[in-house]
């Protein structure tokens, strides 16, 4: 189910500033290539995440789920001086080529990426975090924003990606694992009184939470 007309995507597209050539490089391999290219982000959300971390300037940045590492490459242009991406990639052929991207992009001492369960991972983390960007298996969205918000600073930034999850979650009966777990996801949100929140109807959804 397209959540999106898609005249409406192109048209914010066509209207909206361009990736650079490294991120058109690493979109067009991922359609040719990947099992999976629709998990990449893309261009119009991509953009998204580059203007909210410009926004916010963060000094510490943690991305759950790095793909191709084209979000993490977008994640990092706002950082500040001394500013870290740390981002988490459960399959090794999938970090592999992250980090050669992280090279072409001449950011491989900006962004550190972790290989191995994000549940075992974040703990060992001892950071405080400015921004977040949850895009990982769905399953344990929920379990991943528990573990992150103790560590995100008073007025810190989540950003929780697929939360329309191709429009599973606004049918009458909620089928499926990925579905029910982003619907419980969304459920917990809304009902946590120490964030403030809005869902953004922005391709396949995207929650942007604060913490207060």
């Amino acid at each position: 189910m397209d959540i999106v007309n898609p005249l409406a995507q192109a048209y914010a597209e066509r209207y909206s500033s361009q990736p650079g050539q490294l991120l058109q490089d690493v979109e067009s391999y991922t359609m040719t290539n990947h099992a999976h290219p629709h998990m990449l982000s893309g261009s119009l959300q991509g953009k998204f995440l580059e203007m909210m971390s410009w926004i916010v300037r963060p000094r510490r940045v943690l991305e759950v789920g790095t793909f191709m590492g084209y979000s993490a490459i977008c994640l990092a242009a706002g950082l500040t001086e001394d500013g870290l991406v740390h981002t988490l990639e459960l399959r090794d052929e999938d970090a592999d080529i992250s980090e050669e991207n992280f090279r072409r992009a001449k950011l491989q001492d900006r962004i550190i990426l972790h290989r191995g369960n994000a549940l075992a991972v974040i703990p060992t983390l001892e950071e405080v975090w400015d921004l977040v960007f949850i895009d990982a298996d769905k399953v344990n969205y929920t379990e991943y924003y528990k573990l992150v918000l103790p560590r995100v600073r008073p007025g810190g930034l989540i950003i929780a990606d697929n939360v329309l999850f191709h429009g599973q979650v606004l049918e009458e009966s909620i089928s499926g694992k990925s579905a029910k777990a982003i619907h419980t996801f969304n459920e917990t949100i809304a009902a946590d009184e120490s964030v403030d929140k809005v869902m953004v109807t922005l391709r396949d959804g995207l929650f942007l939470i604060r913490k207060k």
